[in-house]
């Protein structure tokens, strides 16, 4: 995986190939930071990465000036590798080894994009319990996004606060944001 822009253009990552992770593909992660570099100005945000694995859109963000950034993932390995890219790029990104749903049930920090990239094959229940709480718990700031990356075969659309989805190859970025 490479960073595709900002102060680390163009570095090459790699991560442990016993890491239990499918990293969003270069092409999808260009599309995405296009959408949201017309929306923000990302000195001024707050990311929450959750289901971080190898931390790539942590590292993106980071990049390109976000130093408010919090990565989380159930996985020692995945949250000892951002932890040690982190610090070799110098990139402020802090890291939480947490179950995700046990920590969107306790989290009370508010943030202005929340990126998540759970397993493509989860249950379609398990996608839909990211939103519920991510908006029963008012963890967007006003103005903010969620995110959720799934497969083009799951359908989101469905689910309270949908805004729309853009399709990359197999890849999928559903946007959820609050009502005015």
């Amino acid at each position: 995986m490479r960073i595709i822009s900002g102060l680390y253009k163009g570095r090459r990552i790699t991560a442990p190939k016993k890491l239990p992770v499918r990293p969003t593909t270069d092409m999808a992660k260009e599309a995405l930071f296009n959408i949201l570099n017309n929306l923000y100005y990302f000195d001024d945000i707050s990311v929450l990465d959750l289901f971080a694995g190898t931390g790539n859109i942590s590292y993106e963000f980071a990049s390109r000036g976000t130093t408010t950034i919090l990565a989380v993932d159930d996985h020692y390995a995945c949250i000892k590798f951002i932890n040690e890219t982190a610090e070799d790029f110098e990139m402020s990104i802090r890291t939480i080894k947490s179950d995700v749903f046990k920590f969107l049930e306790n989290s009370k920090q508010k943030h202005t994009i929340i990126f998540a990239d759970p397993p493509y094959d989860f249950e379609l229940s398990k996608f839909t319990e990211i939103p519920q709480l991510v908006f029963q718990n008012q963890l967007l700031d006003e103005g903010g996004l969620l995110i959720v990356e799934h497969s083009k075969h799951t359908d989101l659309s469905h689910l309270n606060h949908f805004s729309y989805s853009k399709s990359y190859g197999g890849n999928m970025f559903s946007f959820f944001e609050l009502e005015d």
